[in-house]
């Protein structure tokens, strides 16, 4: 587990869960696991790095001990998927000062954007090793 990526993500999100079942089709190789933030492994993720899991801003991507959160959360995932995903990856060219704005007001608002699961959306059974 300390060797992969792990993504922690709001499993009552619409984008979110579509963003996960996004991972967990186009990761061929496995690299990423998921953790939702409303489980006990994704909100202690969520407050090891200082994140309210009860109101969270942003998904992340843990590896070992280094987070990435906003924009750069969703370009390591980009990176990780590989090709043709990999090529988003690109937009690292974007300034961070441009990018985190844009993705942190669609956080914001995504249950407005996108809508809210009144459960916690759960993926295939044959991706629950995929799950933390």
């Amino acid at each position: 587990m300390a060797n992969r990526p792990i993504i922690v993500f709001d499993a009552e999100c619409l984008l979110c869960s579509a963003n996960a079942q996004f991972v967990l089709d186009h990761d061929r190789r496995g690299r990423f696991l998921l953790a939702s933030m409303q489980g006990e492994a994704g909100s202690a993720f969520y407050r090891r790095f200082g994140i309210d899991p009860a109101d969270p801003d942003t998904l992340i991507v843990v590896e070992g001990d280094r987070v990435r959160r906003d924009s750069d959360a969703i370009l390591a995932i980009w990176a990780g998927l590989g090709w043709p995903w990999r090529a988003g990856a690109m937009f690292r060219v974007v300034p961070r000062l441009l990018r985190d704005p844009v993705y942190r007001w669609v956080a914001r608002n995504r249950y407005r954007l996108f809508g809210r699961r009144d459960t916690c959306w759960l993926p295939d059974p044959a991706f629950r090793d995929r799950m933390l």
